[in-house]
């Protein structure tokens, strides 16, 4: 959901009663775009490892898909089979 439409709704009774709704809401959308529409904030707390600019997507894609050219994954062996129902 976009910032217009959580405002909408988690304010809507502030809003409402404000002398100037218009301003409110514009008001309350930047807050929002601040606090919880701002990858920095995500990455501070730990949920995200990075946050990359648009003009390094392609360098840090190249980077890991050369790191894992090599990468061989090895499963165990089947310990059971899975038996026919």
């Amino acid at each position: 959901m976009g910032p217009e439409g959580a405002v909408n709704i988690i304010s809507r009774q502030e809003i409402a009663e404000a002398d100037d709704p218009k301003a409110t809401r514009a008001r309350l959308i930047q807050e929002y775009l601040e606090k919880f529409a701002n990858p920095y904030v995500a990455a501070s707390l730990g949920y995200i490892d990075d946050v990359i600019e648009p003009h390094e997507t392609r360098p840090r894609l190249i980077n890991a898909l050369h790191m894992l050219e090599n990468k061989r994954d090895t499963n165990p062996p089947k310990k059971h089979g899975n038996m026919p129902l």
